[in-house]
């Protein structure tokens, strides 16, 4: 088996910090009790697999539609354990998936209508979270995407053009100078940057329990502690007994190849983050960044980052990107290599928080289609379904994915499950240690193409992240 990353840990990287423990987010606010597990065989009219927030958000909306339904959740952790509550708290209205390939099915109206879908379904989010008390500390004051070479720059421009042609508006996506940009928000290096008004911030793990709460105050069973090792036409057999329904709907996402048979449909991408300590007021004052902008860049092996509402700096990276086997991280545990890599980059950005201690790192995975491109889909003759497959733009797709999935089990044909990724079928992903090589030759040429478009000053895309692109269908 290959091995992964130097075990130690890089000499000028801080020691000080919390490393796993699922994430900073859950440390900030504690770790919820747990509930019990599966008692026995039970019976149910829906039965989710997985308690992170595709199934929450599936529960919600159906109970609105149909509070009388008889639902269970079974999770093998706790509520919310998984990316749901370990991510980068970007509600965005990012669409998770290849235009074309919907296109091909929908043309250019569906695809269209999805986007559309994406933008109503930031301000849905928002709007339950007040209609049900759920204090995430949202703020929706947009995306900063930023360039810091000439590449990332006519990058930038290419993505407001190619925006453009799929019908976004003149608001929808606008070009900023380098000083406007640094009157947002003090990047070093940036050349220019890309507003966005379509997101917001949020604290992923006080989401995600707070929807736990309304779903199980609404009626709907979550049992924890509960490992589901088979999902089956009318059945999902798990550690504690199996759980008959006429409907079961697999919302693992990441973890989907946890399940017999499933290891190659999805595969389990890993991203890291690293939190600081909070900014000192010099710190605050060097940078600027005194709104709750959230904030990428145009490289290829890219970065995320939001401030968050007790001013410190959480940013995120891919770093180890896959494990072989599909296996996944241990309580969020990341690698030393990757809190070196992503410490270093957050200095190389904001060189104010090289006196700020970096306070907390941990990682999660996320569902990868071979065609990096997101599913809903529900068998009206067997009952199963899924939804999935968001390749890291999950937070405000899992809500447009839990609204369709309810449509599509109570068999309204509405707007939503005419969108273009209903019911698609995508190709599994190669066998070991096919996929192992691939996904890390990317990511190598990725991070290759990055420093030699920075090193070389080049006006344009590098020839090989070009080649990466062809390589993985991405």
């Amino acid at each position: 088996m290959p091995s992964e990353v130097p075990s130690q840990m890089p000499s000028d990287t801080p020691t000080q910090f919390i490393n796993g423990g699922v994430s900073y987010w859950y440390r900030s606010i504690g770790l919820p009790e747990r509930r019990p597990a599966l008692p026995g065989d039970q019976e149910a009219d829906v039965c989710i697999v997985g308690a992170g927030l595709t199934g929450l958000w599936t529960a919600y909306y159906l109970k609105r539609q149909q509070p009388d339904l008889r639902i269970t959740i079974l999770e093998k952790e706790f509520a919310g354990y998984g990316a749901s509550g370990r991510n980068g708290g970007w509600l965005s209205a990012e669409l998770a998936g290849n235009r074309d390939a919907y296109a091909a099915t929908h043309g250019r109206e569906g695809v269209a209508d999805l986007m559309r879908a994406m933008r109503t379904a930031v301000d849905d989010v928002i709007a339950v979270t007040e209609a049900e008390g759920i204090d995430a500390d949202i703020v929706k004051d947009g995306l900063l995407e930023v360039a810091r070479s000439r590449a990332q720059l006519g990058r930038m421009y290419e993505t407001l053009r190619y925006e453009q042609q799929w019908g976004a508006e003149p608001e929808d996506f606008v070009a900023l100078s380098r000083d406007e940009l640094d009157e947002r928000i003090k990047v070093a290096g940036a050349l220019g940057g890309l507003y966005s008004p379509h997101c917001a911030r949020v604290q992923p793990a006080k989401l995600v329990l707070g929807l736990a709460r309304v779903v199980e105050d609404a009626g709907v069973t979550i049992f924890e502690n509960t490992t589901v090792t088979r999902i089956e036409q009318g059945r999902a057999v798990t550690d504690h007994g199996v759980v008959r329904a006429p409907v079961v709907l697999r919302c693992l996402e990441g973890f989907t190849a946890s399940l017999e048979g499933q290891r190659r449909d999805w595969l389990p991408m890993n991203s890291s983050m690293v939190i600081t300590a909070p900014l000192p007021a010099q710190a605050s004052d060097e940078i600027g960044w005194r709104g709750a902008e959230l904030l990428g860049d145009c490289a290829h092996g890219y970065m995320y980052a939001q401030r968050t509402a007790d001013n410190r700096i959480a940013l995120g990276g891919r770093g180890i990107p896959y494990r072989y086997g599909s296996r996944t991280d241990i309580d969020g545990a990341t690698q030393d290599w990757t809190v070196h890599a992503l410490t270093e980059l957050m200095h190389d950005m904001f060189p104010a928080t090289r006196s700020v201690p970096i306070v907390h790192a941990w990682c999660g995975v996320l569902g990868v289609p071979r065609d990096w491109t997101a599913t809903v889909d529900l068998d009206p003759v067997t009952g199963l379904g899924t939804a999935g497959g968001y390749v890291g733009s999950g937070l405000t797709t899992t809500n447009l994915a839990g609204r369709t999935l309810a449509d599509l089990v109570l068999r309204h044909d509405t707007e939503l499950t005419r969108l273009p990724w209903v019911g698609r079928r995508v190709r599994r992903w190669e066998p070991e240690p096919l996929r192992w090589l691939g996904v890390q030759s990317m990511y190598v040429l990725y991070r290759m193409a990055d420093r030699r478009e920075s090193e070389r000053n080049l006006p344009a895309t590098s020839r090989i992240a070009r080649i990466a692109n062809m390589i993985t269908g991405r």
